[in-house]
């Protein structure tokens, strides 16, 4: 895979785009005049692997609050602004990282030229967000519906607006619920744009359901070399949608480090608790900040030959299982010490 060479901007300390590692964001669900909760929310990010976290700007009070959250917060700041451009405004006088617009709800010209003055005086960058639930009438007007052609269009109108008002410092997203339509979006933008992308499928729904639609969409561009930083949407705990983000970077060959956990599907071959026994093995190595892999196999048969690229694992038997090395057996473990074994195994040698 090779990746798509976009322009670079910098959000806070983080840059997006060009040859910069692809990062992980996500979005606060907390009230943002909430600064204790809100910098809680944003601490528990941070430790699951996020890089940027945006806040939703609903309001004056809500914008008022981004100094003291900025002041103390571990991650670049990312104001989410819907409708009112004043809000904008004082998210950059408040010294936001980035500032994200809507082109279907931010207002008129003189609105996107008094936020492009206030970033570029900054030095702040701006996401044209594209959503294809919330495009401009006149484009759904003309095709009719939600279509990549009309995001883009929409995406292509803003940049010249901000373009015309001397702004370039911009990152682009194209998103809808629709996993085909972002993926066609995306794509038709990667060609036509050398502007950093912030790949994500919104409102994808709950835990399991959104990170099929996510896995799919995100992934399949990111394996197209397209998508500088993601956003993983859903409905729950945001520390989800970082660990769930964090995974498909991994899956891509995007991100390395830390545990790479596998285990096979159950069968009739199968005579220890495997299902419960994976389980465990991966609760317990979480937190564990080693660039290993560990397999957890159903049987001694296929089980080093089929994890062979594996650091450490387990191979079942009756009742029993063999704790194996680099695809060699080490020893054979009574079933109810396999976890424990394994674990003191890859201690002794990780440390």
């Amino acid at each position: 895979m090779k990746r798509k060479q976009t322009s670079v901007i910098h959000v806070g300390n983080v840059a997006v785009g060009g040859d910069a590692p692809v990062s992980v964001q996500s979005m606060c669900n907390t009230k943002t005049q909430d600064v204790e909760a809100t910098l809680r929310q944003i601490s528990a990010l941070a430790a699951a692997g996020c890089e940027i976290v945006r806040l939703a700007v609903p309001d004056m009070e809500a914008a008022r609050a981004l100094s003291a959250i900025k002041e103390r917060s571990p991650l670049p700041i990312v104001a989410d602004i819907h409708f009112d451009y004043r809000l904008a405004l004082e998210a950059a006088e408040r010294g936001v990282d980035k500032i994200r617009i809507n082109p279907g709800n931010i207002g008129g010209d003189d609105h996107v030229k008094a936020v492009a003055d206030a970033c570029r005086k900054r030095g702040i960058p701006i996401r044209i967000g594209v959503n294809g639930g919330s495009l401009e009438p006149a484009l759904l007007e003309k095709y009719g519906r939600p279509t990549p052609e009309a995001m883009v269009e929409s995406a292509r109108h803003e940049v010249a607006l901000l373009n015309r008002f001397d702004f370039d410092d911009i990152c682009l997203s194209l998103k809808a619920s629709s996993v085909p339509l972002t993926i066609a979006a995306y794509r038709l933008a990667s060609e036509e744009f050398s502007y950093p992308l912030h790949v994500g499928v919104t409102e994808t729904g709950t835990l399991r359901n959104g990170i099929i639609l996510s896995s799919v969409g995100i992934g399949t561009l990111l394996n197209e070399g397209i998508g500088d930083t993601i956003r993983v949407s859903l409905t729950g705990d945001p520390v989800e949608e970082v660990k769930t983000g964090v995974a498909i970077l991994k899956a891509a060959g995007l991100r390395t480090g830390g545990v790479r956990f596998i285990s096979c599907p159950t069968c009739g071959r199968t005579e220890i608790d495997l299902i419960g026994l994976a389980n465990q093995v991966e609760q317990r190595l979480q937190g564990l900040d080693r660039d290993i892999t560990v397999a957890v196999m159903g049987c001694v048969v296929n089980g080093p030959g089929e994890a062979r690229e594996a650091d450490y694992g387990i191979a079942g038997g009756k009742d029993c299982g063999m704790l194996f090395k680099k695809g060699e057996i080490v020893e054979r473990v009574p079933e109810d010490r396999l976890c424990d074994a394994l674990l003191e195994m890859i201690m002794k040698d990780e440390g």
